[in-house]
């Protein structure tokens, strides 16, 4: 299925129904008095979080959305019949922005979480309810009320524990399908992943955590350049950031301090979470570049670094403890 992220599209909540007006009509009341009914109130618009759902796609294609209207009141004083509510499912992490005043609606972050984005109109008096000691035969009613419009931008941030981040083509995905049950695809070029994968990772009985995959960083793109912060968006939830470092590359610790940098320029509390550095492809090394490997000296205290092989499973069990250990310190 194609990942989308974000959406825009317009809500209509329901109007409400018109007030009737009317009279009795009995053949031994001959002066029945007013019983216009009250009209139905206009459907909500409102939005639930789905764990089943993981993309926002069927908004892409689908913009407008409109609840339904209230109907109309009847005589003897019967109301109009409540117009029904419009459900729109959504995945769970989708934020809700007014599009026209970028201002936060809802953050739904929790399964079955709902919100009512749009209220519908109320329905309006009938004449019976106009009747006073002075005006015993009204002859008017009011109209229902229009309910909500609203613009609105929907925007998907996955929910996982745990960001893998890395320049592109550095193992995330090799590494994800190692410690957990997702199948990214996999191949031998830059940019592999289009779209951000998450897997569960059991550490052991009752112990278990989400893993997300985000696709390459590169250099400028908290500017938008590569994949861009479509997905930077992805990291923003998570509590523990693994900074996936390829120990073949000619510039390790650069590479470390340009994916910090790219992270800073986005979101500078991005930098304020936990972090692991993990020195990926070991196995591709002699045991004196390794032993190189392990004396590079990275700008960061207290910060673990492993050094690992997905392939070969080398020190991945000790990184999966670590994880668990570091995402529990945040809880």
């Amino acid at each position: 299925m194609k990942f989308i992220d974000n959406a825009q599209i317009s809500v209509q909540a329901g109007k409400g129904g018109d007030g009737h007006i009317s009279f009795r009509r009995e053949k031994y009341v001959p002066k029945g008095g007013p019983d216009g009914g009250n009209g139905g109130k206009g459907g909500d618009v409102i939005f639930v979080a789905d764990s089943h759902l993981t993309t926002l796609l069927d908004f892409r294609y689908h913009k407008y959305y409109n609840a339904e209207n209230g109907q109309q009141g009847g005589k003897n004083k019967c109301s109009g019949k409540d117009g029904n509510n419009l459900i729109l499912k959504v995945p769970v992490g989708t934020i809700i922005f007014n599009y026209d005043t970028d201002e936060e609606i809802a953050d739904l972050s929790k399964d079955d979480m709902q919100y009512v984005v749009a209220k519908g109109g109320n329905g309006g008096f009938g004449n019976a309810m106009f009747t006073t000691p002075t005006n015993q035969s009204p002859r008017y009613a009011n109209p229902g009320l229009e309910g909500d419009k609203k613009n609105l931008n929907l925007e998907l941030k996955l929910i996982a524990n745990v960001g893998l981040v890395g320049l592109p083509n550095v193992g995330k995905s090799t590494l994800i399908s190692v410690i957990s049950a997702a199948k990214p695809k996999i191949a031998d070029y830059p940019f592999t992943t289009l779209v951000p994968n998450i897997g569960i990772v059991r550490v052991e009985n009752y112990k278990s955590f989400a893993v997300a995959d985000i696709p390459g960083v590169i250099e400028g793109a908290s500017e938008g350049k590569g994949l861009g912060i479509q997905f930077l968006r992805h990291i923003e939830r998570t509590q523990v950031l693994v900074f996936l470092i390829d120990s073949m590359s000619a510039t390790p610790v650069e590479d470390y301090e340009l994916l910090k940098t790219e992270l800073k320029k986005y979101n500078t509390a991005m930098l304020q979470k936990k972090q692991i550095i993990c020195l990926s492809r070991i196995d591709g090394l002699t045991d004196e570049q390794l032993k190189d490997v392990k004396k590079l000296k990275f700008k960061c205290s207290d910060t673990p670094i492993f050094y690992i092989s997905s392939i070969m499973g080398t020190n991945i069990e000790e990184l999966k403890y670590k994880m668990w250990d570091a995402l529990s310190s945040t809880l």
